[in-house]
């Protein structure tokens, strides 16, 4: 688990060097086949040296949840042990890390009018007025909700409006997950202005590899559009609206890199919540050997 550009790829590729491993993907953007190079996505060739799961298993059309993660990565999971192997879950989308590991609500169905009716309203009012809606209705959901997340912010309120109960009471009945001894490993660094360097160097490599036309592939799709759970990935919906002639390259790519070094915050901030959390500084090059050790003395048990 770290917050993004904390090296969590490149260091679960080097243990898998080492262990019997395989990767489960914990990241709500790699599920989506079509986007490789803003999800700083590993190529082929990795995936194929050493096995990915629950990568490229759905069209960025397609909306997917925090449930469905757990069904899906409960199943990589018994594949894995079923073939004798070590499933490493590796990402940085912590809501689906906390679904796995501590339950997830049974919430309601989404509705499709529903939605449609809240993007509506935002469209005319914004995203900050219906998070001061749902603070009126539910202040402990508005209070783990930022005022632009517009996902989770519908989420709430889609939920409010289907069932006439607000979301923190649906979570309040969370169910348990399936059992499982998780070892739970955070790369945390000590410099936060480095990851914010390691941000910036990252979002300049993919605009050099063709993360604009990789956007504008994307638009072409007829059912795609800025609303599509897929675009409210960090830098796709910056460069979304570039293409939509909303600002120029240079303001998008400013607020793409804000919105990425803001994900970061919101992921350190998160791992800080999280109990029996083994804890690494990335960039201590001392890191490495001491997560080989911890793992290796999990799998000795």
């Amino acid at each position: 688990m770290g917050p993004t550009a904390s090296g969590k790829t490149d260091t679960a590729l080097r243990l898998a060097g080492h262990f019997p491993l395989e990767l489960i993907s914990v990241d709500s953007a790699l599920v989506y086949r079509g986007m490789d190079i803003g999800t700083a996505k590993p190529d082929r060739a990795t995936r194929a040296r050493v096995p990915h799961h629950l990568i490229d298993i759905r069209e960025p059309e397609e909306a997917y949840s925090a449930g469905r993660f757990v069904r899906d990565a409960l199943a990589a999971i018994a594949d894995c042990r079923a073939r004798g192997r070590v499933p490493l879950l590796v990402g940085g989308t912590m809501m689906y890390f906390r679904a796995l590991t501590a339950g997830i609500a049974r919430l309601p169905e989404a509705d499709a009018a529903t939605r449609a009716a809240l993007d509506a309203e935002a469209a005319r009012d914004g995203w900050p007025t219906l998070h001061r809606q749902l603070s009126a209705i539910d202040p402990g959901a508005a209070a783990r909700i930022n005022e632009n997340d517009s996902q989770r912010i519908q989420r709430a309120l889609e939920v409010y409006r289907v069932s006439g109960r607000v979301l923190s009471d649906w979570q309040a009945g969370t169910a348990a997950p399936a059992g499982s001894d998780f070892l739970k490993i955070a790369l945390l660094p000590a410099s936060r202005e480095e990851i914010h360097r390691r941000i910036e160097r990252r979002l300049d490599a993919m605009l050099a590899a063709g993360f604009v036309d990789e956007v504008a592939r994307l638009r072409a799709r007829p059912g795609l559009s800025a609303d599509s759970p897929a675009m409210r990935a960090v830098g796709y919906r910056q460069l979304w609206a570039h293409l939509a002639g909303e600002c120029d390259l240079a303001t998008a790519t400013g607020r793409a890199l804000a919105a990425t070094r803001q994900l970061a915050k919101r992921q350190i901030t998160w791992l800080r919540s999280e109990q029996r959390l083994a804890v690494f500084d990335p960039l201590d090059t001392r890191s490495f050997d001491t997560i080989s050790s911890t793992l290796q003395r999990q799998l000795d048990k």
